[in-house]
């Protein structure tokens, strides 16, 4: 069976887009299963999270046409590797909008992916900006961490609307993967209204597992370690590895 790309995205910053991409990954090879992160945002996190430096190639080379098997590099976890990115991805939108191809370059270069890996997420920068844009021209799903908190919904009804643009315009088969509550705070009112308030627009599409506020998840990027292997017992850890299976019974 042929693999998935996932483009992990919310244009709102801080709500666990990196968190989520590098420990879904993490899970997924932790079970067997051959697993590639694309770091898209020239912050790095993704990168450093997995223990990594944002140096010599990166994602940005791409650009140029860099095979993308020569980009991939391992982690400490067999199965899964990582294209990372670099600070030069900053100056990509000039570079993307010089292009014909500009907004299907990452397609392109993603074009035999899915025969080597089973599961590709591409942690995409906080804006809706062309490497956002690019990450939607590739994938197949996309997946959305959406914190708990009050502004929630109106950044995933603009996120929901760039999937419809895209979805007309370069990528008929993108469609909406997930909704993921992340950072829940369970015993407070407004999480749970958030959360309820989630569920009644996108029903199904929302995983029943949540993410919940964890200092270990909040530690474990410095160690350069995804959750499940810095405290795999952590609350963090744990949910991480219920979403992964919930996103495994969906594909």
């Amino acid at each position: 069976m042929p693999g998935r790309i996932y483009a992990v995205a919310n244009q709102k910053g801080g709500v666990g887009k990196t968190t989520t991409a590098v420990n879904l990954a993490a899970c997924v090879a932790d079970a067997g299963e051959r697993a590639l992160v694309v770091d898209l945002d020239p912050q790095a996190n993704a990168t450093s999270g997995l223990g990594l430096h944002a140096n010599g190639s990166s994602s940005y080379d791409l650009l140029d046409g860099a095979p993308l098997l020569e980009l991939a590099r391992p982690t400490r976890l067999p199965q899964l590797e990582v294209v990372p990115a670099s600070a030069d991805l900053a100056g990509a939108v000039v570079e993307l909008a010089r292009r014909e191809d500009g907004d299907r370059f990452l397609a392109s270069a993603l074009a035999g992916a899915r025969e080597r890996w089973r599961f590709v997420f591409l942690d995409c920068p906080p804006s809706r900006g062309p490497l956002t844009v690019n990450a939607l021209a590739a994938a197949d799903r996309v997946l959305v961490p959406v914190q708990a908190e009050y502004y929630a919904l109106e950044g995933l009804s603009q996120l929901v609307r760039s999937i419809e643009l895209v979805r007309a315009r370069l990528n008929p088969r993108l469609a909406l993967g997930g909704v993921l509550l992340t950072m829940v705070d369970g015993r407070t009112r407004l999480a749970q209204d958030v959360a309820s308030e989630v569920r009644r627009h996108f029903g199904d599409l929302v995983f029943d597992t949540v993410v919940p506020r964890s200092v270990r998840l909040a530690e474990a990027p410095s160690h350069g370690l995804p959750a499940i292997l810095y405290d795999p017992r952590s609350p963090g850890a744990d949910a991480y590895w219920k979403v992964a299976m919930e996103l495994v019974d969906r594909t």
